[in-house]
């Protein structure tokens, strides 16, 4: 018996098919875009788009999330410690750790939540 294939969603990307992920979704005055590319048992991937002065109040998840700028410059506040990275980085925000997402401009990420 084969492993059940993960949920495609609705925002999903096409197989073998070069995308830019930064280009999926357009910034909106005041707020916050989202777009679920992968949402399985074992985790999802996330495409958001901050207008500036956005953001994400600060929470806690059971599992690692990695965040991926692809656009733009942001603050992350992990454990009570601001982390500033901009488009080409990675910052990992670990289980159980309180974190919040500020943008400083507008800014374009991927978020990638692991479970297990």
């Amino acid at each position: 018996m084969s492993e059940p294939k993960p949920e495609r969603s609705k925002g999903a990307l096409e197989p073998a098919v070069p995308t830019r992920l930064a280009e999926l979704l357009d910034y909106a005055p005041g707020a916050v875009v989202s777009r679920t590319l992968v949402k399985s048992k074992a985790g999802t991937l996330t495409v958001f788009a901050f207008d500036q002065g956005e953001e994400l109040s600060e929470h806690t998840t059971p599992f690692d999330a990695h965040v991926q700028l692809l656009d733009g410059r942001a603050e992350l506040v992990i454990g009570g410690e601001s982390v500033f990275a901009q488009a080409g980085e990675t910052v990992l925000m670990p289980a159980g750790v309180p974190h919040a997402v500020k943008a400083i401009e507008r800014f374009k990420m991927l978020l990638i939540m692991i479970r297990g």
